[in-house]
């Protein structure tokens, strides 16, 4: 009895985790039922998820009503609520290290720095909620009986093609201005190892981020990206200039589609662990400028 237990216990097949879409708060297969193997040189790691076009426009119904609530929160309330999402990253750090290490992209040591710098990311710009549209509003000097001032606002659903590396960092680094800007967002997880995105995904789920304000997809670039850039219901799309066929393709789309295109300023890897990657002009490039004109009074 106790030799076969043990016996039984030696044979055992460990669960694999099943990744999935994140669409309107909730995880989900794709409606296609398609999914792409993850292989590390000849072993099998997972199956992930591969988005279809119906997958995106599901995303894109979610985000877009998701959007205004978003924008409506008090700023102030905006940002406790992306606070609270690095809380939720610190509370499960050791399993967000574990991931980027099993990615084969960085040693455990350089994992565990990645998790930090992107703990320490999230708070920093939850504290530009209440306070980047001061900074980026103006009372302009006009000749004439009126006065106009000029205020931020979102630009509305922004898709957003995650750089390739770093895994976790790069996402959470692309994310983030336009969340702060009161923008909702649909992201492409890398497609080299989409598994720290889903993991980032779940922390965003465990936050106090209203369900449908953060999509995150997985998938093939070569078929989300151009559909991104075609859909009428997404204004802007960010990416890196990568892959420069790939680039060219998107800004055709998006010039066909009058959406504004915005393309990372960091293009390496590396770039991502310095104070470049963080800006008050990043969260800028995500927001339209709306100028109001008064008359003066007598």
């Amino acid at each position: 009895m106790g030799d076969g237990t043990a016996a039984t216990r030696e044979q055992r097949i460990g669960v694999r985790k099943m990744y999935k879409l994140f669409i309107n708060g909730r995880f989900v297969r794709s409606e296609s039922a398609r999914s792409t193997p993850l292989w590390d040189g000849k072993a099998f790691q997972a199956n992930i998820a591969q988005a279809s076009r119906k997958d995106l426009r599901d995303a894109v119904t979610a985000a877009r009503a998701a959007q205004v609530r978003w924008w409506e929160q008090d700023p102030q309330l905006r940002g406790l609520m992306i606070y609270r999402l690095g809380e939720m990253i610190e509370a499960r750090r050791s399993e967000y290290i574990d991931a980027i290490a099993a990615s084969l992209e960085r040693d455990t040591p350089s994992a565990s720095e990645e998790v930090d710098l992107a703990i320490d990311r999230v708070v920093w710009y939850a504290g530009w909620c209440d306070k980047y549209s001061a900074l980026l509003s103006s009372m302009n000097p006009v000749a004439g009986p009126h006065f106009n001032c000029s205020t931020p606002e979102p630009m509305g659903v922004v898709g957003i093609l995650a750089p390739q590396a770093p895994l976790f960092l790069g996402a959470l680094t692309a994310l983030l201005p336009p969340l702060v800007a009161g923008n909702s967002v649909i992201i492409l997880a890398s497609e080299r190892d989409p598994r720290p995105a889903v993991a980032l995904a779940e922390a965003i789920a465990l936050s106090d981020i209203p369900a449908g304000v953060v999509n995150v997809l997985t998938g093939f670039r070569s078929e989300i990206g151009p559909a991104m850039a075609k859909h009428d219901g997404l204004e802007a799309i960010a990416c890196a200039r990568e892959d420069l066929a790939q680039w060219s393709e998107i800004e055709r789309e998006s010039a066909a589609a009058i959406k504004r295109i915005r393309a990372f300023p960091l293009h390496h890897a590396a770039d991502y662990f310095g104070d470049r990657a963080q800006s008050l002009e990043a969260i800028a490039e995500f927001c339209e400028i709306k100028t109001i004109w008064h008359p003066t009074g007598f």
